[in-house]
């Protein structure tokens, strides 16, 4: 939940929490919207990762034991795009009632998966399994500089009882994207 207290593992998480407490310190209206994994056909992400790398290697070895809910961005956009409209309205029709819906919201793909079933999905989907093994590692043999969590996973809760927002299965997404790329 939202709500739930946070201990950043590594630099970028601590500035993120830094920069939420900001905004929500300058005492203005606010929207602050926490995804994680998120990829799209655009940009450097997991999932190009993914696709380039399988053009390249007939083996993948992906971290199996860290978690969370892959969430593509046009689902960020799409959910998101509508909020602050929805508060204006609320205002209009309620001046003074627009404060309870600003703060802090999660907002991802539903669902869970690994790093190591997300990428074996990709390679699915867009019909590379053939060419490309997925093998899993545990996060301890991937050398990384910072260190990261085990369950990145947000309930989405908060925004559907606020905004009647449901994001779809990160299975479903994936579907969407790799159709629309």
């Amino acid at each position: 939940m939202e709500t739930d207290s946070v201990a950043p593992l590594n630099v970028y998480g601590a500035t993120k929490l830094a920069g939420e407490q900001a905004i929500a310190a300058s005492g203005c209206r606010h929207l602050i919207l926490r995804t994680s994994g998120v990829y799209g056909a655009r940009g450097a992400n997991f999932m190009r990762t993914i696709l380039r790398l399988a053009e390249q290697r007939p083996e993948l070895t992906i971290v199996a034991d860290q978690f969370g809910a892959p969430t593509w961005s046009r689902t960020v956009a799409e959910l998101s795009a509508g909020m602050p409209g929805q508060i204006a309205h609320a205002e209009r029709a309620r001046p003074g009632s627009a404060d309870a819906l600003g703060g802090r919201y999660h907002l991802t793909n539903g669902g869970r998966t690994s790093w190591c079933e997300f990428a074996r999905e990709i390679l699915r989907v867009w019909g590379k399994t053939e060419q490309t093994r997925v093998t899993p590692i545990p996060a301890s043999a991937y050398p990384v500089k910072a260190r990261r969590p085990v369950n990145s996973c947000l309930s989405n809760a908060k925004l559907a009882a606020a905004f009647g927002l449901a994001a779809p299965d990160w299975r479903h997404a994936l579907e969407l994207c790799a159709r629309q790329t």
